[in-house]
């Protein structure tokens, strides 16, 4: 008869727990690792990382960028069966995706107290029972960042004092961005004012749509001057750009003109983040990487609600960009309910069963 699996014993079976880092030893090489964050090291904007300060727009390069939509889409299609993990290596790579997600309510009836509950659940995302039973309760696991509208940076900052994870707040006429030039850029000062250390803009479609690369860029690279040193997230409503081609062209206008980040979906769009998207803007990131040394983040958005899905973004940074693209200072899901997923994943994990999604509510 099999011994009970003890998931605890599962896990550190396949893992070693060693200075904060949970890595496997034979299934699959290398692995995602979870790190404990020392006490003067902000995990979510590496300091080791330098900081992408863009580089003149070349029309040259931008211009000759050209999409195989059947290609791309023949790619996307391999990402989620070329790797699979599972059991204990599965459990592994859904905690590595908790600390990357961008925690999101973005309503229309959004309350103060709406956010606390999401700042709460930022804090502590998986109940403290899985953690100790599967061997990780003192890897001090939380989300990636809590985003808001402008209006609750101050609440979450306040909310979630004392601990090293971001506020980020969408701004510049977001979903739309369609407000005046100088409305916008006051709104990323605001939100900066108020302490969001990470602004995700909305660039004008209409710039991509018209080939408008220099306003694109100008566009871009001002809400970067406004950010000062919070981090920018250039979100490019790849759904409503029309072609591959179109979302390979503004992500690389975004990364000249200084993103941080480039990121799919204000996640109001009728065609939010899918794999196809994610392969040409990886990819794109790694061109950029290639030809300037620096390092661009990726943040797919808009209808990320199984835990599945997470891990084929994970799969997708592993095999398009490397191991680095694992860590929240590169890479961020942004998503409100794939964490109640995750974490009941999570519990089946540890218990054998599903648990109903409302024991793991939200806010």
């Amino acid at each position: 008869m099999e011994a009970k699996r003890t998931p605890a014993k599962a896990l550190r079976d396949a893992s070693s727990v060693a200075g904060g880092t949970l890595s496997g030893a034979r299934l699959l090489e290398p692995r995602p690792t979870l790190e404990r964050p020392a006490p003067a090291r902000d995990p979510h904007h590496d300091g080791s990382l330098e900081r992408n300060p863009g580089t003149a727009l070349d029309l040259d390069v931008v211009r000759a960028l050209r999409v195989n939509r059947s290609a791309v889409e023949r790619r996307a299609a391999t990402i989620p069966t070329r790797r699979t993990v599972k059991k204990q290596w599965q459990a592994a790579w859904l905690l590595r995706a908790i600390t990357c997600i961008d925690l999101t309510t973005l309503s229309g009836d959004d309350t103060p107290s709406n956010v606390l509950r999401l700042c709460a659940k930022a804090r502590r995302p998986v109940r403290p029972d899985l953690l100790e039973a599967l061997g990780v309760a003192q890897l001090n696991i939380t989300v990636g960042a809590v985003c808001v509208y402008h209006r609750y940076v101050a609440t979450a900052v306040e909310a979630l004092r004392g601990t090293s994870i971001p506020v980020a707040a969408v701004s510049t006429g977001f979903p739309a961005g369609l407000s005046p030039l100088r409305e916008r850029i006051a709104e990323i000062r605001a939100s900066v004012d108020d302490g969001a250390t990470e602004i995700d803009i909305v660039v004008t479609r209409a710039h991509v749509l018209r080939g408008e690369w220099n306003a694109l860029y100008d566009e871009v690279a001002a809400f970067r001057e406004a950010c000062g040193d919070a981090h920018l997230k250039a979100i490019l409503a790849t759904g409503e750009l029309a072609t591959l081609t179109n979302v390979a062209r503004a992500s690389e206008v975004a990364m000249m003109a200084g993103a941080d980040f480039i990121k799919t979906s204000t996640g109001k769009e009728p065609m939010n983040a899918t794999l196809p998207y994610g392969v040409v803007m990886c990819r794109a990131i790694r061109a950029y990487e290639e030809r300037t040394g620096y390092k661009v983040g990726f943040k797919p958005a808009g209808g990320i609600r199984a835990a599945k899905q997470a891990l084929e973004y994970e799969y997708l940074m592993k095999e398009e960009l490397g191991d680095r693209w694992l860590k929240p200072d590169l890479f961020r899901l942004g998503a409100s309910a794939l964490l109640t997923d995750i974490e009941r994943q999570l519990e089946h994990f540890v218990t054998g069963r599903y648990s109903a999604a409302h024991r793991h509510p939200m806010v």
